[in-house]
Protein backbone atom coordinates (compact mmCIF):
# COMPACT_ATOMS: atom_id res chain seq x y z
CA UNK A 1 0.00 0.00 0.00
CA UNK A 2 1.35 3.43 -0.93
CA UNK A 3 2.07 6.16 1.64
CA UNK A 4 0.90 9.73 1.12
CA UNK A 5 2.35 12.39 3.42
CA UNK A 6 2.29 16.17 3.61
CA UNK A 7 2.85 19.00 6.04
CA UNK A 8 0.29 21.52 7.26
CA UNK A 9 0.14 24.29 9.84
CA UNK A 10 0.01 23.04 13.47
CA UNK A 11 -3.31 24.76 14.20
CA UNK A 12 -4.91 23.22 11.11
CA UNK A 13 -3.46 19.82 12.02
CA UNK A 14 -4.97 20.08 15.50
CA UNK A 15 -8.39 20.95 14.06
CA UNK A 16 -8.16 18.04 11.62
CA UNK A 17 -7.16 15.65 14.43
CA UNK A 18 -10.17 16.78 16.48
CA UNK A 19 -12.50 16.23 13.54
CA UNK A 20 -10.91 12.89 12.68
CA UNK A 21 -11.22 11.68 16.28
CA UNK A 22 -14.97 11.52 15.73
CA UNK A 23 -14.66 9.90 12.31
CA UNK A 24 -12.39 6.87 12.68
CA UNK A 25 -9.04 8.61 13.09
CA UNK A 26 -6.79 10.71 10.87
CA UNK A 27 -5.69 7.92 8.54
CA UNK A 28 -9.21 6.62 7.99
CA UNK A 29 -10.56 10.11 7.32
CA UNK A 30 -7.71 10.91 4.91
CA UNK A 31 -8.32 7.64 3.01
CA UNK A 32 -12.02 8.50 2.61
CA UNK A 33 -11.20 12.04 1.47
CA UNK A 34 -8.73 10.77 -1.14
CA UNK A 35 -11.18 8.09 -2.33
CA UNK A 36 -13.89 10.75 -2.67
CA UNK A 37 -11.51 13.12 -4.49
CA UNK A 38 -10.42 10.64 -7.15
CA UNK A 39 -13.82 8.99 -7.50
CA UNK A 40 -12.58 5.42 -7.74
CA UNK A 41 -10.56 2.82 -5.90
CA UNK A 42 -11.85 0.47 -3.29
CA UNK A 43 -15.10 1.47 -1.69
CA UNK A 44 -15.08 2.61 1.92
CA UNK A 45 -15.90 -0.09 4.46
CA UNK A 46 -19.07 1.85 5.30
CA UNK A 47 -20.72 5.08 4.38
CA UNK A 48 -19.64 8.18 6.25
CA UNK A 49 -21.97 9.77 8.75
CA UNK A 50 -24.08 12.37 7.00
CA UNK A 51 -23.26 15.88 8.11
CA UNK A 52 -26.14 17.55 6.29
CA UNK A 53 -29.34 16.04 4.89
CA UNK A 54 -30.49 13.55 7.49
CA UNK A 55 -33.78 11.69 7.61
CA UNK A 56 -36.19 11.44 10.48
CA UNK A 57 -36.91 8.08 12.11
CA UNK A 58 -39.78 7.79 14.54
CA UNK A 59 -39.95 5.23 17.35
CA UNK A 60 -42.58 4.71 19.99
CA UNK A 61 -41.62 4.23 23.62
CA UNK A 62 -43.56 4.00 26.86
CA UNK A 63 -43.34 6.79 29.41
CA UNK A 64 -40.99 4.73 31.58
CA UNK A 65 -38.78 3.96 28.57
CA UNK A 66 -38.71 7.66 27.62
CA UNK A 67 -37.73 8.56 31.17
CA UNK A 68 -34.94 5.96 31.16
CA UNK A 69 -33.80 7.17 27.73
CA UNK A 70 -33.69 10.77 28.96
CA UNK A 71 -31.69 9.66 32.01
CA UNK A 72 -29.12 7.76 29.93
CA UNK A 73 -28.85 10.66 27.48
CA UNK A 74 -28.35 13.19 30.28
CA UNK A 75 -25.62 11.02 31.82
CA UNK A 76 -23.73 11.29 28.51
CA UNK A 77 -24.39 15.03 28.16
CA UNK A 78 -26.73 14.46 25.22
CA UNK A 79 -30.37 14.93 24.42
CA UNK A 80 -32.55 11.92 23.60
CA UNK A 81 -32.18 12.28 19.83
CA UNK A 82 -28.40 12.57 20.01
CA UNK A 83 -28.16 9.51 22.26
CA UNK A 84 -30.40 7.32 20.08
CA UNK A 85 -28.62 8.44 16.89
CA UNK A 86 -25.23 7.74 18.49
CA UNK A 87 -26.35 4.30 19.63
CA UNK A 88 -27.66 3.41 16.18
CA UNK A 89 -24.49 4.70 14.48
CA UNK A 90 -22.28 2.74 16.86
CA UNK A 91 -24.24 -0.46 16.28
CA UNK A 92 -24.10 0.08 12.50
CA UNK A 93 -20.31 0.15 12.67
CA UNK A 94 -19.69 3.87 12.30
CA UNK A 95 -16.82 5.47 14.19
CA UNK A 96 -17.16 5.61 17.93
CA UNK A 97 -19.57 8.29 19.09
CA UNK A 98 -18.31 10.88 21.54
CA UNK A 99 -19.91 13.27 23.97
CA UNK A 100 -18.82 16.92 24.04
CA UNK A 101 -16.82 16.20 27.23
CA UNK A 102 -15.04 13.29 25.55
CA UNK A 103 -14.21 15.41 22.50
CA UNK A 104 -12.83 18.11 24.82
CA UNK A 105 -10.70 15.53 26.66
CA UNK A 106 -9.39 14.12 23.36
CA UNK A 107 -8.50 17.62 22.18
CA UNK A 108 -6.62 18.20 25.46
CA UNK A 109 -4.63 15.00 24.95
CA UNK A 110 -3.90 15.98 21.34
CA UNK A 111 -2.69 19.43 22.48
CA UNK A 112 -0.45 17.85 25.13
CA UNK A 113 1.05 15.42 22.60
CA UNK A 114 1.61 18.31 20.17
CA UNK A 115 3.43 20.29 22.88
CA UNK A 116 5.60 17.28 23.69
CA UNK A 117 6.32 16.79 20.00
CA UNK A 118 7.37 20.44 19.79
CA UNK A 119 9.73 19.97 22.73
CA UNK A 120 11.26 16.89 21.14
CA UNK A 121 11.72 18.79 17.87
CA UNK A 122 13.53 21.57 19.77
CA UNK A 123 15.84 18.99 21.38
CA UNK A 124 16.59 17.43 17.97
CA UNK A 125 17.18 20.87 16.42
CA UNK A 126 19.60 21.86 19.20
CA UNK A 127 21.45 18.54 18.87
CA UNK A 128 21.77 18.99 15.10
CA UNK A 129 23.06 22.56 15.51
CA UNK A 130 25.68 21.43 18.02
CA UNK A 131 26.86 18.70 15.65
CA UNK A 132 27.12 21.20 12.78
CA UNK A 133 29.37 23.53 14.74
CA UNK A 134 31.48 20.66 16.04
CA UNK A 135 30.32 20.65 19.63
CA UNK A 136 29.43 17.49 21.44
CA UNK A 137 25.76 16.78 21.83
CA UNK A 138 24.62 16.66 25.44
CA UNK A 139 21.04 15.67 25.90
CA UNK A 140 19.70 15.49 29.40
CA UNK A 141 18.43 11.97 30.08
CA UNK A 142 16.08 13.42 32.68
CA UNK A 143 14.37 15.63 30.06
CA UNK A 144 13.91 12.67 27.74
CA UNK A 145 12.55 10.52 30.57
CA UNK A 146 10.14 13.29 31.56
CA UNK A 147 8.90 13.66 27.98
CA UNK A 148 8.57 9.90 27.65
CA UNK A 149 6.57 9.69 30.89
CA UNK A 150 4.27 12.51 29.75
CA UNK A 151 3.73 10.78 26.41
CA UNK A 152 2.94 7.46 28.10
CA UNK A 153 0.51 9.16 30.50
CA UNK A 154 -1.26 10.98 27.68
CA UNK A 155 -1.47 7.82 25.59
CA UNK A 156 -2.79 5.83 28.56
CA UNK A 157 -5.43 8.50 29.12
CA UNK A 158 -6.34 8.43 25.46
CA UNK A 159 -6.54 4.61 25.30
CA UNK A 160 -8.67 4.55 28.44
CA UNK A 161 -11.09 7.17 27.15
CA UNK A 162 -11.46 5.42 23.80
CA UNK A 163 -11.92 2.02 25.47
CA UNK A 164 -14.57 3.34 27.89
CA UNK A 165 -16.38 5.04 25.03
CA UNK A 166 -16.36 1.96 22.78
CA UNK A 167 -17.44 -0.24 25.70
CA UNK A 168 -20.35 2.08 26.43
CA UNK A 169 -21.69 2.19 22.88
CA UNK A 170 -21.21 -1.54 22.39
CA UNK A 171 -23.20 -2.23 25.56
CA UNK A 172 -20.22 -3.44 27.59
CA UNK A 173 -20.07 -0.59 30.07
Amino acid sequence: MAFLGFQIDDALAEKFAALAATDGGKSALMRRLVERAVGHGRAPAHATIATSASRKVTIRLSESELHLLATFAAQRGMNRTQWVASLVRARLGFPVQQTPDERQALRAVARELNRIGGNINQIAHAANLNRLIGQSVRIEAEAIQEASARIEAALAELRGALRRNADYWQGRG
